[in-house]
C-alpha cells in the first residue's frame, strides 16, 4: 500500500495528535469521511512505530532515553535527537526537535503540486543550558485554581543581550496530554542533569541599601524568576548591620529552617550594596575556618567556603556585582544564579598583629579611607549626597599620609630571574629578584588601593584595577605618591574615560601577592580647607592610634601595620568574567 516518504512519516503522526479535538466535524460525504478514517489509522499505526521515540525520519533506529542527561552525555553523540514531534509554534506548525543539547524547530513547508518544498526554512533552536524551566500550558477560566485545557508546553529560558540576560519564553503548542506528557517529562529530565543549578537559597536582603529599594527590587525581579525555576527561598531582612554575619556565624551550614545545605544544590544570596556583600562574603569564609578548626589569632592558610555567593544588586555602586556581572541588573543576577554560572574569585586576607580582621576584595587607604571615614559621619544625609559631600571635602583638604609600603612581587618568568611589574607613566619593568623578595619603599603616599578583582562600576566601566582579573592569583597594588591637587584630580577623573589613568608621575602599579602597609606617623586629616596650596607636603599629626581602612565600601579602622594576602579562588560567586562593566548615564559631577 502506497504512502507518504518515510521522512515525514514521523511527523504526521504528531500532526495528527496535535490536531485532536473533542469532537469531529461532517466533512459532506460518506466517500470522504471514510478516507479521512483510512488516513487516520495509517498516521496512528506509524505514531505507534517511532513517533513517541524517535520518528520515522531519524537517522538512527528508535532508542530508549537516557535517565539522566549527564549519561546522555556519556554515552556517545549528544546532537542524537531523543524525541521529534509536531507543534504549533506562533500561527505556524514546525517539526520539533529535542536532543541532549538543545530543542529545535522548523517550520513545516507545504509542496507544491511539482513536488517543490517552496522556500528554504529557517531553523531556530534553544541550548538546553539556557533553559531554565519547563511548565504544562492551560487554560483556565476566571477562578479556576486547577486542571483546565491543555494547550501544550512552555519553555522559559535566558537570552543575552551584551552583557544583560533576560528571560524569555517559547511556546509549544498541541493538545495531546500523551504527546505533551513524554515532552516534559524528556525536558524535566535532561534540565536535572545540570549539577552547579541551586534548588534552595538562603537570602538576605539589606532594605536600608541605596534607597531602601533593595526588598522591593527583590519581590519584583528576583523572587519572580526563582519560583519559575522551582527554586525555594528562605528570605531574612537583616535589621542591623552585622545581623548576617552572626546568623552565617551561629547557625548549621546543613539546615536554614528545614533547608538542607550541600555545595551542589544549594547557595547563600545577597541582595544589597557592595557593605553587605562583604559582610555576607565574610561570614560565609570565617565560618568554613570555623568548621576547618583554623586558628584565625595566628597567620593561617584558608580554606574555601562551602557554598557559593549570589549577588542581586541594590546598592549604589555595587563594584563586586559589576565584576561578575558587567552591569546592575538584578533579573541578570538572578538568571546566572537559576543556571548555576560559576565564578571562581579570588580574596584577600586582612590581619593585623597577627590577628585576622576580615577578609575581603579591595581596599584603599589614605584618601579613599579618609573620605568613607567622612561619609559615615554624616549618615543623616542621602547616600549620594553624603558620596560627593566627603569627596569634595577631602580633596578641598588633600593630605598625604606618611608610610612605609612592603610587597612581594608576583614572579614571572621571562628567561631570565625577573619580576614583571608597571610602574611610572604605566610602563612595564622589570626587577631583578633579591635575596630578600619583599620589596619596601617609603614616603607621603595620597591613596594605596590594593584589589584582588577588577572593581568595575558604572563610573570607572574598566575597573579600578583593570590590570587584574578576578582568579588570577594576584593583587593589583596601585600607589598615588604625593602631587599636586589638580593632577590628583585628573588621576581620579580618567578613572570613567578610556584614558590610561595611571599615565601619571606619581602612580605606580605593581602585580602582588602580599602587601604590608606600616604608618610612620600618626597622620589625620582636618576638614578644615585650606586655599593657599594644592597640596601638604608634611602630614598633621594627631593622638589617634586608629587609620581608616576602606574594605569593599565597609570602614574599618585599624591600628599599627595591617598585612594583606591574596588566597586563589577562596570564594565561588555565581556570574562570569567580565571585560567590560555597562557605563552609567549620569557621570560624578562633583568633579
Amino acid at each position: 500500500m502506497s504512502g507518504p516518504p518515510r521522512e515525514s512519516a514521523g511527523a504526521l503522526g504528531a500532526w495528527s495528535e496535535s490536531r485532536e479535538e473533542p469532537s469531529d466535524e461532517a466533512d459532506g460525504g460518506r466517500n470522504t469521511r471514510k478516507k479521512k478514517k483510512k488516513k487516520k489509522k495509517r498516521r496512528r499505526r506509524k505514531e505507534e512505530r517511532g513517533e513517541l521515540e524517535l520518528g520515522a525520519s531519524a537517522p538512527q533506529p528508535p532508542r530508549d532515553p537516557p535517565a539522566t542527561a549527564e549519561e546522555d552525555r556519556a554515552a556517545g553523540d549528544a546532537d542524537e535527537p531523543i524525541i521529534r514531534g509536531i507543534f504549533r509554534i506562533g500561527r505556524r506548525s514546525h517539526d520539533v526537535v529535542l536532543t541532549a543539547r538543545r530543542v529545535t524547530w522548523t517550520p513545516i513547508q507545504p509542496e507544491s503540486p511539482t513536488g517543490d518544498s517552496g522556500s528554504a526554512s529557517t531553523e531556530e533552536h534553544v541550548e538546553l543550558k539556557d533553559v531554565f524551566a519547563v511548565k504544562v500550558k492551560r487554560r483556565r477560566s476566571i477562578g479556576q485554581q486547577s486542571g483546565g485545557t491543555l494547550l501544550g508546553i512552555t519553555l522559559f529560558h535566558c537570552r543575552r543581550k551584551g552583557i544583560k540576560l533576560k528571560d524569555a519564553e517559547v511556546h509549544f503548542n498541541n493538545l495531546s496530554v500523551d504527546h505533551c506528557e513524554v515532552w516534559f517529562r524528556h525536558l524535566k529530565e535532561l534540565l536535572r542533569g545540570f549539577p552547579n543549578r541551586p534548588k534552595s537559597l538562603k537570602v538576605f536582603v539589606n532594605p536600608a541599601s541605596h534607597k531602601k529599594e533593595a526588598y522591593q527590587i527583590y519581590l519584583d525581579e528576583v523572587a519572580p524568576l526563582f519560583k519559575l525555576a522551582d527554586i525555594d527561598a528562605n528570605v531574612t531582612i537583616t535589621e542591623r548591620k552585622g545581623h548576617a554575619l552572626a546568623i552565617l556565624k551561629e547557625c548549621k551550614l546543613d539546615g536554614y529552617d528545614g533547608y538542607v545545605f550541600s555545595w551542589s544544590q544549594n547557595s547563600v544570596v545577597c541582595v544589597g550594596g557592595d557593605g553587605s556583600v562583604a559582610e555576607v562574603a565574610h561570614g560565609l569564609l570565617l565560618r568554613a575556618q570555623m568548621d576547618a578548626g583554623r586558628d584565625t589569632d595566628s597567620i593561617f592558610t584558608p580554606v574555601q567556603a562551602a557554598l557559593p555567593l549570589g549577588i542581586i544588586p541594590a546598592g549604589s555602586t555595587n563594584v563586586v556585582a559589576c565584576s561578575v556581572h558587567g552591569i546592575r541588573h538584578a533579573a541578570s543576577a538572578a538568571l546566572h544564579i537559576i543556571l548555576g554560572h560559576h565564578q571562581p574569585v579570588d580574596v584577600c586576607t586582612f590581619s593585623s598583629l597577627g590577628r585576622l580582621l576580615r577578609f575581603g576584595f579591595s581596599a584603599m587607604f589614605g584618601f579613599g579611607g579618609r573620605t568613607l571615614a567622612l561619609a559615615e559621619k554624616h549618615r543623616w544625609m542621602p547616600p549620594s549626597q553624603r558620596r560627593d559631600f566627603a569627596l569634595i571635602r577631602m580633596l578641598a583638604n588633600l593630605k598625604p599620609e606618611d608610610c612605609e609600603l612592603s610587597y612581594l612581587p608576583l614572579r614571572v618568568s621571562h628567561g631570565e630571574n625577573a619580576e614583571q611589574t608597571k610602574s611610572e607613566s604605566g610602563k612595564v619593568v622589570r626587577e631583578a629578584e633579591a635575596a630578600d623578595p619583599w620589596q619596601t619603599t617609603q614616603g607621603l603616599f595620597l591613596n594605596i588601593s590594593i584589589m584582588a578583582i577588577p572593581c568595575l562600576c558604572s563610573m570607572a566601566p574598566r575597573g579600578l584595577a583593570p590590570n587584574t582579573r578576578l582568579n588570577n592569583g594576584s593583587m593589583a597594588l596601585i600607589i598615588a605618591r604625593n602631587a599636586s591637587r589638580s593632577e590628583f584630580i585628573k588621576h581620579l577623573k580618567r578613572y570613567s574615560g578610556r584614558s590610561n589613568q595611571f599615565s601619571f608621575s606619581f602612580v605606580e602599579t605593581h602585580t602582588v601577592k602580599a602587601v604590608k602597609l606600616r604608618p610612620r606617623v600618626q597622620g589625620f586629616w582636618t576638614d578644615d580647607t585650606s586655599e593657599d596650596n594644592d597640596s601638604n607636603s608634611t602630614p598633621i599629626l594627631s593622638s589617634e592610634g586608629m587609620y581608616p581602612w576602606n574594605i569593599d565600601g565597609d570602614l574599618l579602622e585599624a591600628p599599627a601595620e595591617i598585612l594583606i594576602r591574596v588566597h586563589p579562588e577562596l570564594l565561588t560567586l555565581y556570574g562570569e568574567t567580565v571585560e567590560e562593566a555597562e557605563e552609567s548615564p549620569v557621570k560624578c559631577s562633583c568633579i
